[in-house]
Order: C-alpha cells, then structure tokens, then sequence
C-alpha cells in the first residue's frame, strides 16, 4: 500500500492550510476545520523521510472514538469523519498551551526527577519516588506550544500571570483535563491497559472553550500494559508500552537523536511495513475492535470526493 506522506486539496471554501509534521490542517471559510491525518510519521522533531501506510488512519479513529465517548463531558471540534483519515469540525482559537497530565513519574518527568529536580511547573513532587510509580493524583504539567523549536515546560502560575490563557479559562481546561484523563484511564483499563500520561490541546470559539486536535491516540499518549506492571515496577524493570516509543528505540540503536552530525538511517521496506503493523496492534487493543483497512489505490482522491461532499452538506446547515 501507499503512504500518503503529501497533500494539496483545494476544498470549496479554503481559505489556508497549515502542513503540521502529521496532521494538515484545512481552513475552510473560517469556520470550519478539515484535518487531514497524513500517514508521515516524525520522532525527534523529525518528519523521517519514508510514510507509514494506515498509520494515519489509526490515529484518526482512535481520536474520533475517544471524542465521541467523552463528547457528553468536555465540549470537543469534531463534526464529522467523512474519511477514515479525515476529521472535520469547528475551527476554534487555539490556545498557546498544551495541558499534559500525568498519572505516573515516567519520561521527561523522571529524567527531571532523577537529576535531583523536585519541582516540575510549579508542583512539588514526593521524595523517594521511583520511576513509573503512579502519583498519589494525576499532575498536569503544561508546556507552551512552540511554532519552531522545542516546547518549554511552564506552570499555571506563569501562564496566567502572562496572559497566555486568562484565569478563567485556565480553570475550566484544568477541569476538562483531570475529567478527559479519569474517562481515558476508565476506557484503557477495560482494554488492559494504563494511561500513563497524554496530551490534550484546547481552543475557544464563539467564547466556550473546546477540546481540540486529537485525543489518547499513541502518538500523543503513553500506554502501559497492565498485565505484570506491579511486577516490573517492583524490580524496576522497564515497563511494556504501548506507544511510538519502539520507533524512538529504533532510531537511537542506529545512532539518531537528532543531533549535529547525525542522519536519518535508511528505512527498509521490511521495517516500515513492522511500524505498520505495530501500529494496527496499538489501534486494537487501545480501540478493542479488529482494525479493517481500507484500501485504495488512490487516496487523494478518495479524500477529496469525501471531504468535499462532506463540506457541501454541513455548508448548507
């Protein structure tokens, strides 16, 4: 199968599009959203040169399925997916945070924490804790949302007092975060699983706030497996996850971390048809529903015939 690693649709009504390193984003007369979930795949701040076919359609339904099951808590985008790797929903005002909460000590967290920091935006963390152990209540941890470089870590404090996000707001996305992180942990522990940690972006339209872009997919979320997590913890063995991390691994055992000097290692056939497969496995056991592929040998124009009856429907709404 194709990758679809590049778009260029001129939808009836675009007014802009924005080519993120996954997703491209279509402005459609200032109102709506079509976001379309490219099968590229980055790592390292890197878009890596070769795509993985059905990767975009993963993460697109995985998305949609959890805005769905959260749809009656927290306010959310998404209208309609008219494609299996299309999303279409309201465009709000994004806000230049992004709400990342944390149920165990894990990732940039722990590295932090075992350099002696005990302080990670604004919250104190226990002493004598141990990497992957479950905090006595989720953190939320925000980062600023870099158009270029990395995103910084920044407390609630410091994001009101800079007029980021007003007090106001603020509030209400911490409210819909530790609600979106208590249905995501409810979901993935009838699967198996543990929702380690996960991402959520937020936006504000017609002054309501909303939950926007993707939700509790593997590339913006951490899985553990629950199955022998007491028991690796206790030896301090490293966890099973469920996530992008193998590709992370795989990149760092040929030498790439994105750092002066290095390069991309060549990616065979061989290897990104496993990411394609490894990511078919996250859809289901994350979903719980065996993953249909859907086949075309041309998927920009399934795409663009999609969207664009998508469009001239709710148009005329």
């Amino acid at each position: 199968m194709k990758a679809l690693t590049k778009t260029d649709f001129k939808f009836p009504g675009l007014k802009s599009v924005y080519h993120g390193k996954v997703r491209d984003v279509y402005n459609i007369n200032d109102d709506l959203m079509v976001m379309v979930a490219t099968d590229r795949i980055s790592a390292f701040d890197v878009v890596l040169p070769k795509g993985i076919p059905f990767k975009g359609q993963v993460l697109n339904q995985i998305a949609a399925k959890f805005l769905d099951a959260s749809a009656q808590v927290v306010p959310n985008w998404k209208l309609a997916v008219p494609d299996p790797m299309v999303t279409v929903g309201l465009k709000c005002e994004g806000f230049r945070v992004e709400m990342i909460i944390r149920g165990y000590l894990t990732g940039s967290a722990w590295r932090e924490y075992k350099a002696g920091n005990r302080t990670i935006c604004g919250i104190t963390l226990p002493e004598g804790m141990r990497e992957n152990e479950k905090f006595p209540h989720p953190i939320i941890t925000p980062t600023t949302k870099a158009d270029e470089g990395h995103d910084e870590n920044i407390s609630k404090e410091e994001i009101i007092n800079q007029g980021l996000v007003s007090k106001e707001d603020y509030e209400i996305m911490e409210k819909y975060t530790y609600a979106l992180f208590e249905i995501g942990t409810k979901i993935a522990a009838e699967k198996g699983l543990i929702l380690v940690d996960t991402k959520y972006e937020f936006g504000k339209r017609d002054g309501k706030v909303y939950l926007i872009d993707e939700v509790h997919t593997p590339d913006s979320s951490r899985y553990f497996y629950s199955e022998g997590y007491e028991e690796r913890f206790e030896k301090g063995e490293p966890q099973r996850q469920l996530s992008k991390e193998f590709v992370r691994q795989w990149l760092i055992e040929h030498n790439f971390m994105n750092q002066p000097g290095q390069t991309v290692p060549e990616m065979t056939d061989d290897f990104v048809n496993s990411i394609s497969d490894r990511y078919i496995e996250l859809y289901e056991h994350i979903v719980g529903e065996k993953f249909e592929k859907d086949e075309h040998d041309d998927l920009t124009s399934r795409i663009e015939k999609n969207v664009t009856s998508c469009l001239q429907t709710l148009c005329k709404k």
